[in-house]
């Protein structure tokens, strides 16, 4: 008992002892939430005494899994039956192994993974965009939506072609006696959902189930749990509402802000003491996101004391902010702090790009987390294969790469055979190409396709011709001619794909502007110097976006980007509520030092665009201004109050009217508008 409540604070230690009925731990960024949720389950076993095979935690990722399930035995006596902890589709794995028969399914089915999914669709369908149409059948199937149902919901032509390629994929799965990625949850619950028996069964085996990171999850997930709890209400769910920043992925903020709903006559202990930051950090990471609507509401003690405070760095372009943000990271390694103690967040992985080159520049070795260095990613490597082959007809290397990007009907066995070809007479695929007459070509590829090779030599070799003297609207020719944006736009992660070319198009005509006389040569041999990092000995900083960022911490952290536009991500659909939220997860990244940057210009949309300061910093108390918004309601969603008509409710919204707030409360069942003036708190 000694090793469970040891260091726990008085909120932590209420968490732990609350065992029976629905219980939200709202945890604060650095609050001890493992710490807090570990203990809770040594309880369970060592004091309340319930078996480890009568639990049920789950998490998102095999890792925190892990350390849980070390933690937690390691205040406990060893015991014969370790508790089952693990993730949700992990969890869906052993439970349809045992049930799956009743699907009239095999259990020796395989799990494909994600590649395997994509080439069984592109069996099925090369038309469209492979990774839409696989984005589509996974958001089907976390909605509960059948093949049929599909069809019947798509209004668009593409989307009934999608619903048809669906229900193909379906039928190829249980031929083959496969299961995707997102089966293991969807069949779960069928499952429980059409044996009720089954449920109550599955129910009484797991009495007591606690669930991570609860903020992450969606529609789906929260039914499979109201059917685990078909017995019983022993749910127990840990996480932060503000730090709900995958809606873009199905994440549903709702299940956390609604659990008392869904889960009735919950309890909820808020876990407020921070251990990671020192105040001046809690002070803006609180004043940012006490402006968000939707929130449970909860603010973050210090228990660090005072540190240094907030500093902001003001730049006029992304280059000088690179420059400034190196001396800065230089001035820390050399007082001694090792560089694994400092990264550099971003709300948009294009900002990465001047980032690498100021730190490449510094000599600053860096680790980029979660993602591709600029350079690397696919779309970029596409643009230099374009520039290259442009200006060097004999690299073949290249020309592989670009020749059927975008589209253009040619298969991989077409390309090899060109290749071959020219290999026999010695020279390279694009002289063979420009040499060789339709019929000749006709022998090696399809009549439509020759021609096709035919009209893209064309297009190479006149785009060569406004190359040769480089003017800043070479790229606007690049663009319009091959239209390389188009390949990306159905996918879904195709805005920030774009976003990628655009700051590329941008690096182009900043190269132009600078040195007007430049070749294209010229700028593919800068390109060559930038994106290769010199191998320095020793340890990295880390780069990241922010939401590589979440569960990470740093002793000294900058975030770079701060302009409308960038953070906040503002127009494509964004929600200003989660662009909030990432602002505030990516400030509690901080530990003893937080460095916050903008720039009055970057790159957007492959212009150089005058930008505004982000609001963020009027919001969080770092400048004044005209700007600043006023503070949030006094009334929560999830607040009792009492209206002297209706009596007592609970509001369910908030929203701003004018001057006032309008609340829309829950009294019993029937749902009213009201201004906040008219209520008050229970």
């Amino acid at each position: 008992m000694d090793k469970i409540f040891k260091d726990l604070n008085e909120a932590q230690v209420n968490a732990v002892k609350i065992t029976e009925g629905p219980l939200l731990i709202l945890a604060g960024a650095g609050s001890g939430k493992t710490k807090t949720v570990t203990s809770r389950l040594a309880y369970l076993l060592d004091v309340v005494g319930i078996a480890p095979a009568n639990t049920l935690t789950l998490t998102f990722t095999n890792k925190a899994a892990k350390e849980m399930r070390e933690r937690a035995l390691a205040m406990i006596e060893p015991t014969s039956y370790p508790p089952l902890l693990c993730t949700f589709h992990k969890f869906g794995l052993l439970f349809l192994k045992f049930h799956i028969h009743r699907l009239g399914r095999e259990s020796n089915f395989v799990v494909i993974d994600t590649e395997d999914k994509k080439r069984i669709i592109k069996k099925i369908n090369s038309d469209l965009p492979t990774p839409l149409i696989a984005s589509e059948i996974s958001r089907y199937k976390n909605s509960l939506i059948s093949p049929n149902e599909a069809y019947i919901q798509a209004e668009l032509k593409n989307y009934k072609q999608i619903a048809k390629i669906y229900e193909e994929y379906e039928a190829y799965l249980l031929e083959n006696n496969l299961v995707d990625f997102d089966d293991l949850l969807a069949l779960t619950y069928r499952l429980l959902d059409e044996n009720e028996e089954l449920a109550k069964q599955t129910s009484d085996k797991y009495q007591y189930i606690m669930i991570d990171e609860y903020q992450d999850t969606n529609e789906l997930q929260l039914k499979l749990l109201q059917k685990l709890c078909t017995n019983h209400n022993n749910l127990c769910v840990v996480g932060d509402d503000d730090q709900s920043i995958y809606g873009w992925r199905g994440a549903h903020v709702r299940n956390i802000l609604e659990f008392d709903q869904d889960f009735e006559n919950a309890s909820i202990i808020k876990l407020e003491y921070n251990y990671r930051s020192t105040e001046p950090i809690l002070k803006v990471a609180n004043a940012l996101i006490e402006h968000n609507r939707g929130r449970l509401g909860k603010k973050l003690i210090p228990t660090r004391g005072t540190g240094e405070e907030i500093l902001t760095l003001s730049s006029n372009d992304e280059n000088e902010e690179s420059r400034k943000i190196a001396q800065k990271i230089n001035e820390l390694i050399n007082k001694g702090v090792s560089p694994n103690e400092i990264a550099v967040l971003y709300r948009i992985n294009a900002l990465s790009r001047s980032l690498e080159e100021g730190l490449n520049r510094s000599g600053i070795a860096y680790k980029l987390v979660g993602g591709l260095r600029f350079y690397d990613r696919a779309e970029v490597k596409d643009l230099i294969s374009y520039l290259r082959v442009i200006t060097n007809h004999h690299d073949n290397f290249s020309m592989k790469r670009i020749i059927n990007k975008p589209k253009r009907g040619l298969g991989k066995a077409s390309i090899e055979k060109i290749e071959l070809a020219a290999m026999a007479q010695d020279i390279s695929m694009f002289d063979f190409i420009v040499k060789s007459s339709l019929a000749e070509l006709e022998l090696l590829v399809r009549k439509k396709n020759a021609q096709t090779l035919k009209t893209f030599i064309k297009d190479i070799q006149e785009t060569r011709e406004t190359a040769e003297y480089a003017t800043y609207g070479f790229i606007d020719v690049l663009e319009e001619r091959f239209k390389l944006k188009n390949i990306y736009i159905n996918m879904p992660d195709g805005s920030e794909r774009i976003q990628n070319i655009d700051e590329f198009y941008g690096l182009f005509r900043d190269f132009i502007k600078q040195s007007p006389e430049a070749t294209l040569d010229e700028f593919l041999n800068e390109l060559t110097l930038q994106s290769e990092q010199d191998q320095i000995e020793g340890e990295s900083i880390y780069i990241m976006s922010i939401h590589a960022s979440k569960g990470l911490e740093f002793n000294h952290l900058f975030i770079i980007g701060l302009e409308e536009g960038f953070l906040p991500l503002v127009g494509d659909g964004s929600d200003l509520e989660e662009e909030r939220r990432l602002g505030y997860v990516s400030f509690t990244r901080a530990k003893d030092t937080l460095t916050l940057s903008h720039a009055a210009s970057r790159f957007y949309k492959g212009r150089r665009t005058d930008l505004q300061k982000s609001r963020f910093f009027n919001e969080a108390g770092l400048s004044e201004g005209s700007l600043r918004l006023e503070k949030n309601t006094a009334f929560k969603k999830g607040d009792l109050v009492r209206h002297k008509i209706f009596g007592a409710g609970r509001i369910v919204g908030v929203s701003k009217a004018g001057r006032e707030f309008k609340l829309s409360i829950n009294f019993g069942g029937n749902k009213r508008d009201i201004l906040a003036s008219f209520v008050e708190k229970l």
